[in-house]
């Protein structure tokens, strides 16, 4: 309030001094006339409510020419009687003019293409960009490799409850994962080794090959246990692990994979977490698809092989076939100057896994594999299933540090507080050192198998950063289904273009480009897509995952299969509404039979439960399902021939039945001929006519159908220039569904 009245007072000063001066110029000498005009001014002035007198300095000779102050003024009349105008201010008054209406008509707006903004961040998208992390990095180091400025995660940091220090600070691993994912971007955390215990550890070796090559009888051969005895179908389905005691005293962690085409996923998390792999190929057999894949994984994850040339036994053994065929497919090995060592083992007699066990331990040796002892442990999970008892129960192997009892964990996106540690005996331990195989209870829900299991300081901290990775995981989730529909619907209109520029190439030598454009474009119609509502529930999370993908790979362009949830544990009833909800069906591998309540509500619910315990026969079932399922091609096929023997004229007729009539008398060759089809007639081998049957008569009757090796009457609609020797097809459309095909290695797939 101060500083308005000093500003006001100024103003007020400063105008009656200007005032007076212009006033005395114009011939106003009167005091009492320029007194009354100053005080009718100052009273203006100090009432006037607009804030830029305070704000600004005005120069008041300018100020006075302008109409804003001129309203201001209340001047008395005798002024204006004395001038007469205001001119002799040297103001203008404006002119009053007419109204004139604008033009409401606008002109079209100018066809330019949209340009789109352009994105404030210059780096890679959310989905392609990585950075890495490792403990005691700094915000100014973080800044640098997430693009963002330093205030920016400063005020991250206060969001998340830390303390906001000097941008030199040191962060831990898991506050950097939380800044990361706050500003979208995908982490790799880097684990050091400096300061630390560093010690020999055991080698992780992971057992592939083709399936039925004799995997897990070797492992059984190895440690004197019968676990192929136990799976289903005599074929391994999941992901084990466990320690075998050698003969020499050292133990080695095996990984036992499957071998069936559907289990990829399941042998690339084995060569992932792997040291050596050893390659199981049947002597008697040969390097098949399987073979292949796991030789492409242990080099994806630059992992050295031995190769274990098993059932050498046998009588149709072939060891020296079995390493040309290895050699030719880029294995280098040591018969033939290579690195990669080869043993012939038999693991149903017992022969060779001495050999086997030195090969092992020597190329463990060249590795010199050790780890870190001491500080929070870094694990790896290998399976993950539900205990009724226990509740989730994760499989994991440990790569360094010291995992222990009672320790908040965060693995992928679920957390927890580890209550148990078991060893694969089932043995409660208080701690897991590096390379054990373990099994460890406690989480708050299922991971997924391939997770990496961090150990952090408290539980809140592991709580938001579950948190964080489910918002992130599921954000990713849409991205992909967005992107794989965009990608489907633009692989649907290049197929589209692409038919319709072939069919315009191929009749532009005999239609002419404007008579084309004239005539409607007979298009066909593109075959109906049916889709395939399905729940999968398996013991493990590993098997639904392999489940999952390899019914995926059953889609055609005729069947689309949706695999709406997916879940770990028994069928209930929630599974059962859902598939009422949404038609589908549920699919159970590996799983106890629901209780009755359930199977009867899915019998009166009309939903379909298919459960089985091997991965063959699950997918000729399911694979049979879709082929019925799918609407299939309509087609155009030939059902009979016919030849002309003999012609027949009817001369003579009323008009009542109508002009003369020719017949042509047939046998019929082959297959049967149907009044409802279409008949085309040959000669010489081409097509004469095409059109539908009028009659169709055997020995004086009207009939709808006529077999192989009878004869009969028939009449074409609208054509009657038949010859002695012409062929009659008859031809109906027919739909032509897709044909389940398995391959000896498993691989499912309809074609169309």
């Amino acid at each position: 309030m101060a500083w308005r009245e000093l500003g006001k007072k100024g103003i007020c000063a400063s105008l009656t001094t200007d005032l007076t001066s212009r006033l005395r110029r114009h011939g106003f000498t009167s005091v009492s006339t320029v007194d009354d005009i100053i005080k009718s001014m100052s009273a203006a002035v100090r009432y006037t409510p607009d804030p830029l007198f305070v704000s600004r300095r005005f120069d008041f000779n300018e100020a006075l020419t302008k109409e804003s102050l001129i309203r201001c003024y209340h001047a008395s009349p005798e002024l204006f009687a004395r001038k007469g105008n205001d001119e002799s201010f040297g103001l203008k008054t404006p002119k009053k003019e007419k109204f004139v209406k604008r033009d409401s008509k606008a002109q079209p707006p100018v066809e330019a293409p949209y340009v789109p903004p352009k994105s404030q961040r210059t780096t890679k998208s959310i989905s392609d960009k990585t950075i890495e992390i490792f403990e005691g990095m700094t915000v100014v180091e973080l800044a640098k490799r997430t693009g963002e400025s330093i205030s920016t995660l400063q005020g991250i940091l206060t969001n998340v409850g830390e303390k906001v220090g000097t941008e030199f600070d040191p962060l831990s691993m898991d506050v950097a994962e939380l800044i990361a994912m706050e500003v979208g971007i995908n982490i790799k955390r880097l684990h050091s080794n400096e300061g630390s215990e560093i010690l020999p550890r055991p080698p992780v070796v992971t057992v592939m090959g083709h399936v039925d090559h004799g995997k897990t009888s070797l492992l059984d051969a190895l440690r004197q246990t019968s676990v192929a005895a136990k799976e289903a179908g005599g074929i391994t389905q999941h992901l084990g692990a466990f320690v075998v005691g050698m003969t020499s005293g050292a133990s080695i962690t095996f990984l036992d994979t499957p071998g069936h085409a559907a289990f990829s996923a399941m042998r690339a998390r084995g060569a992932a977490v792997t040291d050596i792999v050893v390659l199981v190929v049947a002597a008697d057999d040969g390097v098949m698809p399987q073979t292949l894949e796991a030789m492409a994984h242990a080099k994806a994850a630059n992992v050295p092989i031995v190769v274990a040339i098993n059932k050498c036994d046998k009588p149709a053994a072939n060891p020296e076939r079995i390493r040309i065929q290895l050699a030719s497919e880029g294995l280098m090995l040591e018969d033939m100057g290579g690195d990669v060592q080869v043993v012939e083992v038999s693991a149903l007699k017992k022969i060779g896994l001495d050999n086997l066990e030195e090969a092992l331990l020597l190329q463990a040796e060249i590795m010199d594999l050790k780890a870190r002892i001491d500080g929070p442990a870094h694990a790896y999970v290998v399976e993950a299933r539900l205990d009724k008892g226990k509740g989730p129960s994760v499989t994991a192997i440990v790569k360094g540090g010291t995992l222990l009892c009672g320790q908040n964990v965060v693995v992928g996106s679920e957390w927890g507080r580890i209550r148990a540690i078991r060893d694969m005996a089932g043995k409660l331990v208080e701690k897991a050192r590096p390379a054990m195989p373990i099994e460890i209870e406690g989480l708050k829900g299922l991971p997924r198998a391939g997770d990496d299991i961090i150990v952090v300081e408290s539980e809140e901290r592991a709580r938001m950063l579950s948190a964080g990775r489910k918002k992130k995981f599921e954000k990713d989730r849409l991205i992909k289904i967005v992107e794989e529909r965009a990608s489907e619907e633009q692989d649907k209109k290049l197929s589209v273009g692409s038919k319709k520029k072939f069919e315009k190439g191929r009749h532009m030598k005999i239609i002419d480009e404007r008579a084309e454009a004239q005539q409607p474009e007979a298009s066909e119609e593109e075959p109906k897509r049916v889709e395939v509502p399905i729940i999968v529930k398996a013991d493990v999370q590993g098997t639904v995952q392999a489940v999952t993908d390899a019914l995926l790979n059953l889609n055609s362009p005729q069947v689309f299969v949706n695999v709406v949830h997916v879940g770990v544990g028994p069928i209930y009833q929630s599974d059962l509404d859902m598939a009422e909800a949404c038609g589908a069906c549920i699919i159970g591998f590996n799983i106890k039979t629901p209780p009755s309540s359930v199977s009867l509500a899915a019998a009166r619910a009309s939903v379909k439960i298919m459960l089985h315990r091997v991965i063959y026969h699950l997918l000729e079932d399911v694979g049979n399902f879709i082929v019925d399922k799918a609407p299939g091609t309509p087609e155009t096929k030939v059902a009979g021939e016919a030849e002309v023997l003999s012609i027949f004229e009817l001369k003579g007729r009323s008009k009542s039945k109508g002009p003369d009539v020719k017949i042509a008398g047939c046998r019929v060759i082959d297959g049967f001929v149907t009044k409802s089809g279409i008949l085309r007639l040959l000669r010489s081998g081409e097509v004469v006519f095409e059109g539908s049957c009028e009659s169709l008569k055997r020995e004086k009757q009207d009939v709808d159908t006529v077999k192989k090796g009878n004869e009969c009457g028939l009449v074409i609609q609208n054509y009657d220039d038949f010859q002695v020797g012409d062929m009659v097809q008859c031809l109906e459309q027919v739909i032509r569904k897709p044909k389940f095909v398995s391959s000896e290695s498993g691989a499912a797939r309809i074609e169309c």
